[in-house]
Formats: structure tokens, C-alpha cells, sequence
């Protein structure tokens, strides 16, 4: 049974409450935890919440019509989200990225875009304020969102053939509709616009090439991300996986590709270019080619909880130091204390005893 008056969906993630330090400095816009690694990137959940049901994300067998979700009443409202996100950039955030579920369910997300848009880094620069969508939305939402503050987006499409991305949506949802939203999203502006597609052995590597064919030469940039056991719920197996390296050598068969450096340290998508001058394409490759050593990412969940890992078991509840009365300096204290005490590396110690592990859901941490 669940506590009085605690919905059931809260117990599932419930999370202890960071303790706050007693003598801790201000932030300094650089915080550093046990291995050295920066915080630097802050993903947002707004919504526990999806139109879709992506088989590797939300299979519909567990995610069905009597799932329990986060009632309204338990969401971070959106002066709480951008109250904590002023204070995880002051401790060296740069990055700001609005996830899900699928956050443009979210009603009125975009007064929360033009909230988090009037915030500047220490050294007074504007964010990199993004936002991950399946695109289902998007052509309504577009112009919008970039009016309000909002400058890139990144959108999931796992294949063009549209049978498959039915199936893999498993909604019945049409490809030509979130291909509709991209156009919609580079006519408003938001670009570079980044495409991810997760790709899952024996259900879409037919739709590699396809996918680098249809996007080469649009100025998009397509990302190919190893299919991850995030969770516990979408059934992953090594055999799942199709590695980032197999997917280079498809990509470059078809079209010549060389190597390129990353934009800055931590990110996490190898960037590789056309040789014929026609863009690029991103690996994502958690599963055979670990970048825990560089990551900077802390995760905050739709009702407050701080996950310093996507492969977490446990998070740090901090809504309940907002609800509870406490003063920003106080807060701030705890959230430099929690990334101070990071030891995170998931991915560089997978095994099938870790994958087995009680994980949180990406739709609920955000991917």
C-alpha cells in the first residue's frame, strides 16, 4: 500500500532528500565531482508523459491505458524549474535541454522556454537552450517555441519507411507527419537541427542508409545512437545492439565519411563529416565505446528529482527543499554537494548483472 496521500506513481522513484552542507561557499561556475568532471549540461524533464510508445523506450505492455502517471499536482511547476535551473548555472551550466516523455505535451511549455531564455551563464552569455521531441507536435509548436527563446531542437525519427516507424512508435503514427515537423522547425529557425535515430538490431539497421541519404546536403545533422539498456522495462540484449562502428562502415560505403573533433569536451556524439562537403552525421556509442570520463550531464527529473547519471538507480530530491522553505544559497549548497560527491561510470562497468539492475525509465529521466 502507499503512504497517505502519496500518489503511488511518487513511490516509484521516491528519493531521500540531499542533505545541505554547512559550510559551503557560493557557487563558484565551476563545480567539480570525484572524477574531475564538470557540470556543464542539465537536461529537463517536464512530463513524465508520451503520445508514443517506442518499444525501446515506453513498450506499451508496461506503459498501458492503467499506468500511473505523475499527477499535475506533483510536477515542478515551471517558476520551480527555472528557479533551479538559475542555480545549476550558477555552478557552471551552460547547457540547458528540455526533454521528456515528450515535453511538448507539456501545456504551455513555451512560457517555460521564455523563462529559462532570459537566463545567462556567469560570464553573461545567453544558454544553449534546446529541446528533444518526437516530432509529433512539432509543426504546430515550432514557430512558437522559437518566438519564445528557443534556438535548436533535436527530433527523434528511428526510420523514413513508414511501416517500420509505425511499428516502432507503436501508436500507428505516421513518418510524413514528423517529417512535416522538421520542415516546420527549420522554417522557424531552430537549426542546426540535430535528427537521432536509435538503432536496434533486426528492427530498423535496414534504414542507415536511407536515413544518411534522405538528410545529407539539408544542413541537418543525423545521429545514430546504440540502442541502450536504460531502465528496465524495453527487454535490452548485447544482441540488440548494432555498434557505432558497423554504422560508420555502412554510412561510409555508400558515402565517403572522415572524421571530425567534437565542438567541446564531454560531448557525447562522435562527429564524423561527408568528404564530399555535404554535412554531418553523429555515433552515439554508450554501449561499445564508453564516454563516461567526460561527462558532464546532471539529469532533473519532471518532479524534481537530480540524477547525475542516465543509468541511475537512486536521485536526490530537491523539490522538496524548494517546497519545503529553503533559500536559494541553501539549495545551491546541495546540488554542489551532490555533483561534488559524482562517482559515476555506468557505462564503462555494464555487464548483464548491471543491466539487470532496477534503473530509472528514460521517459521518466529523460533520454
Amino acid at each position: 500500500m502507499s503512504a497517505p496521500n502519496v500518489p503511488a506513481a511518487e513511490l516509484r522513484y521516491a528519493a531521500p532528500v540531499p542533505p545541505i552542507p554547512e559550510h559551503a561557499a557560493p557557487p563558484s561556475g565551476r563545480v567539480l565531482d570525484r572524477r574531475g568532471r564538470r557540470l556543464h549540461d542539465l537536461r529537463i524533464s517536464v512530463t513524465d508523459r508520451c503520445n508514443f510508445r517506442c518499444t525501446y523506450c515506453m513498450p506499451k505492455e508496461i506503459f498501458g491505458k492503467d499506468y500511473a502517471f505523475l499527477p499535475h499536482a506533483s510536477l515542478l511547476s515551471f517558476e520551480e524549474i527555472a528557479r533551479l535551473a538559475r542555480l545549476f548555472v550558477a555552478h557552471g551550466v551552460e547547457k540547458i535541454r528540455l526533454t521528456g516523455g515528450e515535453p511538448l505535451v507539456r501545456r504551455n511549455v513555451e512560457r517555460l522556454v521564455e523563462m529559462l531564455a532570459q537566463l545567462k551563464t556567469p560570464a553573461g552569455e545567453p544558454l544553449d537552450l534546446t529541446l528533444t521531441t518526437n516530432g509529433s507536435l512539432l509543426a504546430r509548436k515550432a514557430r512558437s517555441l522559437h518566438d519564445a527563446g528557443l534556438r535548436r531542437i533535436t527530433v527523434s525519427l528511428d526510420a523514413l519507411d513508414d511501416a517500420v516507424f509505425r511499428s516502432m512508435n507503436d501508436v500507428d503514427f505516421p513518418v510524413a507527419d514528423v517529417l512535416a515537423g522538421i520542415e516546420a522547425a527549420d522554417a522557424a529557425g531552430l537549426r542546426p537541427l540535430k535528427i537521432n535515430m536509435v538503432v536496434k538490431r533486426g528492427v530498423n539497421e535496414h534504414e542507415i542508409v536511407p536515413m544518411a541519404r534522405r538528410f545529407r546536403g539539408t544542413g541537418h545533422i543525423l545521429r545514430f545512437i546504440e540502442f541502450m539498456d536504460v531502465g528496465a522495462s524495453n527487454g535490452w540484449r548485447m544482441d540488440d545492439v548494432v555498434p557505432s562502428a558497423e554504422v560508420a562502415r555502412r554510412i561510409a560505403e555508400a558515402f565517403p565519411i572522415e572524421p571530425l573533433e567534437a565542438n567541446y569536451a564531454g560531448e557525447v556524439a562522435e562527429r564524423w563529416r561527408y568528404r564530399d562537403g555535404s554535412g554531418e552525421i553523429g555515433l552515439i556509442s554508450s554501449v561499445t565505446q564508453p564516454f563516461c570520463g567526460g561527462c558532464t550531464r546532471a539529469r532533473l527529473s519532471t518532479e524534481g528529482r537530480l540524477y547525475t547519471c542516465l543509468f541511475a538507480t537512486s536521485g536526490h530530491d530537491l523539490r522538496a527543499l524548494l517546497r519545503g522553505g529553503c533559500d536559494d544559497a541553501h539549495i545551491a549548497a546541495a546540488i554542489g554537494a551532490v555533483w561534488g560527491a559524482r562517482d559515476d561510470r555506468y557505462s564503462e562497468l555494464r555487464s548483464a548483472d548491471t543491466a539487470g539492475l532496477r534503473k530509472v525509465e528514460m521517459s521518466y529521466i529523460g533520454g
